[in-house]
């Protein structure tokens, strides 16, 4: 009879191998999927892994991609580490990107080029704002962080369509929920034009290395991870619980209103219903994938970006619904998740006896 048995210790082998594993897990399973569907599955498995990589314009909407998710993860990765559950990036990237938007509609065609500044600085105050309302009710009420973050993403989806067919709708739009299109001034500058990836992508990869350092190499990501991992210890040392909190709600709010700022600022060029696809929510399987950190959040948001893009290319290629895309973010999570298993514990066999009467 196979059973599993706790180790002894946590197996570093596995902490390395499982999101490979995972990976591994979801093409099976993906072959079967397009099997099941009747569609060939060595073309299916092509337009997800080989297809998005086969010219600069591919590589170009795979960094596009990155850059929210990344940076999204990035701020969750810390947030889990000081053990705060945040589950609301999406919400706080829909509230920068908000403000990014209405920052951006003040822009003229007389506006300096850097006026794009003040469009991510506002998207990141509203992010990192949006946040302090879950690191309020947590630290004054004792608040579940995990509800209120959720609950506030509604909030803020709600909020920008009511902006959007209402006081920010463009007058000449033709009644349609769009404001108008923003100045040059208020847009990022493109890193290969005229292919659509920008400047925010090396921001994002910068965010990553940065936020490395700060968890791992400095006083204040001690106590995070101190807090974290041995609140008792922490507490004994005088470190506060309450700075870790804070400290990773508003880190990782800012972090996504900046992804939200990118994308308005960015790609889309104008604020409509909807801001993301879902990249706060992919965000969290990008960080656990990354083993929460940040530099290991670098390859895991590029393998969740060829997802995304795969999931377009086999609607349009392969006649295959919209909800592909989500089914592969889920078959790779649950893989994650049955995977890390095996980092505390292994198969063990063990002989059946019956037992005596």
């Amino acid at each position: 009879m196979i059973r599993l048995q706790r180790r002894a210790a946590p197996s570093r082998w596995m902490v390395l191998l499982s999101p490979v594993l995972a990976l591994a897990v979801t093409s099976l399973f993906g072959v079967l999927l397009f099997t099941f569907l009747g569609k060939d599955p060595a073309a299916g498995l092509r337009v997800f892994l080989l297809t998005p990589l086969e010219n600069v314009r591919g590589w170009s909407e795979v960094g596009l991609k990155m850059t929210p998710l990344l940076l999204c993860a990035v701020g969750l990765a810390i947030c889990y580490r000081a053990n705060v559950w945040n589950i609301g990036a999406e919400g706080q990237l829909v509230a920068g990107g908000l403000a990014a938007g209405a920052t951006a509609l003040l822009a003229t065609p007389d506006s300096p080029r850097l006026f794009v500044v003040l469009v991510v600085l506002a998207g990141m105050a509203a992010g990192a704002c949006w946040a302090a309302l879950t690191a309020w009710l947590r630290d004054r009420f004792n608040a579940n962080e995990i509800l209120v973050s959720l609950m506030l993403t509604y909030v803020a989806q709600l909020l920008l369509l009511y902006l959007v067919h209402g006081a920010l709708k463009d007058p000449q739009g033709y009644n349609f929920p769009y404001s108008r299109m923003f100045e040059a001034a208020a847009g990022l500058p493109r890193l290969l034009p005229p292919n659509r990836v920008h400047i925010g992508f090396a921001v994002a990869c910068g965010v990553a290395v940065l936020a490395w350092v700060f968890v791992f190499r400095s006083r204040l990501g001690f106590q995070l991870l101190t807090a974290g991992e041995a609140p008792m210890a922490a507490r004994y040392a005088g470190f506060s619980t309450r700075l870790g909190i804070w400290m990773s709600l508003l880190i990782c709010g800012a972090l996504a209103g900046l992804a939200g700022a990118f994308e308005v600022a960015g790609p889309i060029g104008q604020l409509t219903p909807s801001i993301s696809p879902g990249y706060g929510f992919a965000a969290i399987i990008v960080a656990w994938l990354g083993r929460l950190n940040p530099i290991g959040c670098i390859p895991a948001a590029f393998l969740m970006a060829m997802i995304y893009i795969g999931g377009e290319l086999s609607q349009s290629r392969l006649g295959l619904p919209t909800a592909i895309t989500g089914v592969f973010q889920g078959m790779l999570l649950l893989a994650l998740l049955c995977a890390d298993t095996f980092i505390h514990y292994r198969l063990s066999w063990k002989s059946w006896k019956p037992s005596p009467r």
